[in-house]
C-alpha cells in the first residue's frame, strides 16, 4: 500500500486565477483532461447503518475510510468502485472497475456478483454491504481542473461547483436537481503528492489567501441534504 500526503485548501474563484496562472509555468496539465480543461465528477457516496464515516470525520478521527462509485463527465464509459482510507494527512485509494450493469445490481441490492469477483475491493465492499449495512447515502458533483509534476508524483486540483444530488441517488440520472454547497465564488483545492512537495511549489501555495482545511465534500454534502433525518426516520 503506497499512502500519499493529502492537504486541502479553501480559496476564492479570483486567488485560484492567481494560483493557477503561476501554476501553469512550473506543472502540466493531465493529459486525461477534456480539451476544456477540466472535467466533471461524480461520486455516491456510501454510509453504514449507524453513519459510520459521517461520523468518523464529524469526531476528526485519525484513522477512517468511505466507499464510492464514481463516473467522469456524465457517462458510463468509465466506472470504478473505489476505498478511500484516510490516516491523518495521508490517504490510500484502492479503485476497482465496474459495467453498468454491476452498478444497478448494487443499487438495486443485489450483491452477490462481488463476492463471486476475484477483486479483493469488490469483495470486501461485498461484506460491508452485508454486514454492516453499507448503502447509498448521497450524490456529489463537482468541476475538477487538475495539474501534475512528475517530480515528488504532485497532483494540484481545482474543484469548483460542488453540488449534492437532491433527488434520488440514480448516478445515471443527468438531469438530476442539485444543490450547491460551497459559498458563491468558493472552491477547493487539494494537493496530493507521494515522495516529496517541490520547494518552488510550496513557494506557489504560500502566495494567494488559501485557507487550509479538512473540510470534506462528502461531509457537506450530507449537510446540504440533511441526509441524517431522511436516514433516522
Amino acid at each position: 500500500m503506497t499512502y500519499r500526503h493529502e492537504l486541502k485548501f479553501v480559496l476564492d474563484e479570483a486567488d485560484s486565477v492567481m494560483l493557477r496562472s503561476r501554476l501553469q509555468w512550473i506543472l502540466q496539465k493531465d493529459s486525461h483532461i477534456a480539451s476544456s480543461g477540466y472535467y466533471t465528477v461524480r461520486s455516491l457516496y456510501f454510509d453504514d447503518y449507524y453513519n459510520k464515516a459521517y461520523n468518523e470525520k464529524n469526531m476528526s478521527i485519525l484513522e477512517r475510510e468511505k466507499y464510492r462509485i464514481r463516473l467522469y463527465n456524465q457517462s458510463d464509459d468509465v466506472i470504478h468502485l473505489e476505498r478511500k482510507i484516510k490516516a491523518n494527512n495521508y490517504i490510500f485509494k484502492e479503485t476497482a472497475p465496474l459495467t453498468r450493469r454491476e452498478t444497478e445490481s448494487i443499487l438495486d441490492e443485489n450483491y452477490d456478483f462481488l463476492r463471486k469477483d476475484s477483486s479483493h475491493l469488490k469483495q470486501l465492499f461485498y461484506h460491508q454491504c452485508r454486514s454492516a449495512f453499507l448503502r447509498p447515502r448521497v450524490m456529489v458533483d463537482y468541476e475538477r481542473e487538475p495539474f501534475v509534476m512528475e517530480a515528488g508524483d504532485v497532483r494540484i486540483t481545482f474543484d469548483r461547483n460542488i453540488r449534492a444530488g437532491m433527488e434520488l441517488l440514480d448516478p445515471f440520472n443527468n438531469e438530476m436537481a442539485m444543490v450547491n454547497v460551497l459559498k458563491p465564488n468558493q472552491l477547493i483545492m487539494e494537493v496530493k503528492y507521494t515522495h516529496f512537495l517541490p520547494s518552488i511549489v510550496r513557494q506557489l501555495l504560500n502566495g494567494p489567501h488559501a485557507v487550509y482545511s479538512s473540510m470534506s465534500k462528502y461531509m457537506l454534502c450530507c449537510e446540504r441534504t440533511l441526509f441524517k433525518r431522511r436516514t433516522s426516520s
